[in-house]
């Protein structure tokens, strides 16, 4: 595979960040250009963070709309907010923890179901994978954990072997947590 073109989106606080950078340090450390961007306005307070990795590209740091290879969305109204990125080939990896918007609890805008935001999202690419990723990093011994597990569940199709992204992660969360990661990582893979 030449280009490989991964979207990652959250809300402030889950580690859409590092995992960005995780996947990316570990694409330079297998001599492979990459190119990434990161929008994260109000992220501290919840906001929406989208973070483009842009592994064997030329050109711009953006993914076109339509472009996305994978969809990596660690909340699932956050998939559906960035769907339009996603290629019709491509993959949407979700993860199912409802992390609830100021309108939803104001009571202005319901939540949608699940089966709602999976059936969307069938309808828009080739495949979607939906887990509760987030019961896998409390598994792990650290709901914090979220963005390595979902690295896991990723880790089959980039063009990036897990052995280099286990290295690149351990030297990339705290020392004491290492252990944790690791495994939230294999947990994310074997799901």
């Amino acid at each position: 595979m030449d280009k490989f073109d991964l979207l990652i989106v959250g809300v402030g606080g889950q580690g859409v960040i590092l995992a960005s950078d995780i996947i990316g340090k570990a694409a330079v450390q297998e001599g492979l250009p990459v190119r990434s961007a990161e929008t994260h306005g109000m992220a501290q307070r919840g906001g929406a963070v989208e973070n483009h990795v842009r592994i064997g590209c030329k050109y711009g740091s953006l993914i076109p709309a339509g472009g996305a290879d994978c969809l990596m969305s660690m909340e699932p109204l956050e998939a559906l907010r960035f769907a339009k990125y996603l290629n019709t080939k491509g993959l949407a990896v979700i993860n199912t923890e409802k992390i609830v918007p100021v309108t939803v609890n104001l009571g202005k805008v319901p939540y949608p179901e699940l089966d709602t935001i999976r059936d969307t999202m069938k309808g828009l690419c080739a495949e979607v994978k939906m887990e509760d990723y987030t019961a896998l990093a409390k598994k792990a011994g650290a709901v914090q954990a979220l963005n390595v597990v979902m690295i896991g569940a990723v880790s089959k199709y980039l063009p990036i072997s897990q052995e280099t992204l286990k290295e690149v992660i351990a030297k990339s969360v705290p020392p004491k947590t290492v252990a944790v990661n690791l495994k939230a990582f294999d947990l994310g893979r074997e799901a």
